[in-house]
């Protein structure tokens, strides 16, 4: 998003605009300061551009306000603020594309991540996929729980980011943040044998510097890994989509022990406010086997 000189800049003009060309009343823009100053506060502390933002960020912030436990009301009036200065920024010409758009209000969202247990990834890995395709779908799932990688990031994978001897991947995120994330043996020995048995003849002969192809030797598509995941989820008798598979990687490392920032470098987060969702789920997984178990809990 072009800058409009400093968040503080861009407050008091937006602040400016609802008084002077909307006409609000005293409360109503004062409301809207309110809200907005902490968002600013958090790009200044961020430290990225100046006086931009993106969607991620309104993100980041609503996932802090969430996990600070700021009220449902609080929240929603937040999303509200911000959406009004989007349209503000759209009328000035400063952004051609709302960031808000597609923001949804505290009482759409889900309250915890979904998060298979052990036993359910279990069964969904050692369940027998048929077709040509199946060493390369069961290589790619294992690598996403591996790792916790997104569905971009898995299928934008290319050979040489693989380092096989070292257990590592290169992994492209959002914003083109690069990272280093580790892989198990299991994968890595998953991919090994895709690489070996799979890969050259879907490349019929071609190069391709990504990982995963289809069986036309183009690169992997999101819309083609959540197909053939969603197969495997019905064969296993699991409902199952990418992002359960990424929210049981971070629950299950925490789960085990693993230190909130390593899991939140792992997952590409910006903010540990993203990260730290998955330890109000590790939190409910205690106090429901606390519940299920204790002989003096019920």
């Amino acid at each position: 998003m072009p800058g409009a000189g400093s968040p503080v800049d861009l407050l008091k003009q937006f602040v400016s605009y609802l008084a002077v060309e909307r006409g609000l009343s005293k409360n109503t823009v004062a409301s809207y300061a309110m809200d907005l100053k902490g968002f600013f506060a958090y790009l200044l502390e961020k430290g990225g551009r100046e006086g931009s933002f993106e969607r991620a960020d309104i993100v980041d912030y609503l996932n802090r306000m969430r996990v600070s436990g700021y009220s449902t009301a609080s929240i929603c009036r937040f999303i509200s603020s911000v959406k009004g200065l989007a349209k503000y920024l759209i009328t000035e010409k400063m952004i051609s594309e709302d960031p808000t758009e597609t923001l949804r209000n505290p009482k759409q969202w889900d309250r915890l991540p979904k998060a298979l247990d052990l036993e359910d990834i279990r069964k969904l890995f050692s369940t027998d996929m048929p077709g040509e395709t199946a060493i390369r779908d069961s290589a790619m799932f294992e690598l996403m729980y591996s790792s916790g990688l997104r569905v971009s990031e898995v299928v934008m994978i290319k050979v040489n980011d693989m380092n096989f001897e070292a257990g590592f991947i290169r992994v492209l995120g959002k914003g083109s943040k690069e990272r280093v994330v580790p892989m198990n043996r299991r994968a890595a020995e998953k991919v090994k044998e895709y690489m070996r048995e799979l890969r050259p003849h879907l490349l019929r002969g071609r190069n391709s510097p990504y990982l995963f192809l289809s069986v036309r030797g183009a690169p992997m598509t999101r819309q083609r890994f959540w197909q053939a995941l969603k197969k495997l989820g019905g064969l296993a008798g699991l409902k199952i989509s990418p992002h359960a598979i990424r929210h049981s990687f971070a629950t299950h490392l925490l789960d085990g022990g693993a230190d909130l920032r390593s899991v939140q470098k792992m997952l590409g987060h910006s903010d540990i406010a993203t990260t730290q969702i998955y330890t109000k789920v590790t939190a409910e997984r205690l106090r429901k086997s606390y519940a299920d178990h204790h002989p003096r809990a019920k």
